[in-house]
Order: structure tokens, then C-alpha cells, then sequence
């Protein structure tokens, strides 16, 4: 498995971060996570992780290993996009904008 450890060969996004849907949650939702506490999201954080870690060691240890190898992936993608945004902004922090 490769890992990305330079922002450079992390794939670039096609659409910018405003094309995505934001609707994906209610606004109601959204205001009542806003609410919440940072214990309160942990709190819900683990309940959720509690409630669904059944389902994600379910099946055989290959389809167990293939689904957390697409995690990895995802996380490795998602960490390097985040790395590139900010190297990308690290000549605006200096320069005062």
C-alpha cells in the first residue's frame, strides 16, 4: 500500500468546496449539533461508533480487511486534500491577507 506523504501527488479535487451539498442535514439538525456541547458531539461521536462497529466486522476477514483498506484509502485522500489546502494557504498566513 502507498501512502501519500506529499500533498503534490494527492489527486486534485474537481469541484470546489461551495459545489458541494450542503443540504445534506436539515438546517434544524445542523443548529441543534450547533448547540451541543464538545462532550455532547463526543458523547454521540462514540454512540454512533458503538452502534455501528458491528456492521463494519461483519463477514469474512477478506471483506473485513478489503472494507478497511477502502478506509485507509479514503482517510489517506481526505488528510492529503487537507494538507494541500493548507500548504496552499501557507503564503497567504505570511503576507498578511
Amino acid at each position: 500500500m502507498k501512502f501519500l506523504r506529499d500533498p503534490q501527488e494527492a489527486p486534485k479535487p474537481t469541484r470546489r468546496p461551495e459545489d458541494y451539498n450542503v443540504e445534506m442535514l436539515s438546517k434544524e439538525t445542523l443548529e441543534t449539533y450547533r448547540r451541543m456541547t464538545p462532550g455532547e458531539r463526543l458523547a454521540l461521536t462514540f454512540e454512533m461508533i458503538r452502534e455501528n462497529t458491528p456492521y463494519l466486522l461483519a463477514g469474512s476477514p477478506d471483506v473485513v480487511d478489503r472494507r478497511f483498506e477502502l478506509l485507509r484509502r479514503e482517510n489517506d485522500l481526505r488528510n492529503a486534500r487537507l494538507l494541500a489546502a493548507l500548504q496552499a494557504m501557507k503564503p497567504r498566513v505570511g503576507s498578511g491577507r
